[in-house]
């Protein structure tokens, strides 16, 4: 009878640490599925973002709004200063000071 009765409790024992275990095995393939629903949704948001981001830094939009909301300018030779290593300026050389490109001098490229 006694061996009977620690049969018993050992059979209940087990069937409650099988349930214990089905529930945890249950719970966790649940936090599983979130996760994982939780990861697509995740990358699904960066790949816009990556979209949108990619459609901000086009060139025009950057130029258009560097010209409207910097006030900018394109760089051109009456407004651009040239500089030497050690730092100090270099005298500007007028247009007209500049050889005609298509002359011939002897010696000279084309």
């Amino acid at each position: 009878m006694r061996l009977n009765f620690l049969l018993l409790l050992a059979v209940m024992a087990s069937a409650m640490y099988l349930v214990h275990s089905q529930y945890e095995s249950r719970r966790l393939f649940t936090e599983l599925d979130r996760a994982q629903a939780e990861a697509r949704r995740l990358e699904t948001e960066h790949q816009r973002l990556q979209v949108e981001k990619r459609a901000q830094a086009t060139p025009l939009r950057v130029e258009t709004m560097a010209r409207e909301k910097l006030q900018m300018k394109s760089a051109t030779p009456a407004i651009t200063q040239y500089v030497a290593d050690d730092g100090s300026p270099v005298p500007m050389v007028m247009a007209s000071e500049l050889p005609d490109p298509t002359s011939t001098q002897p010696g000279r490229r084309r």
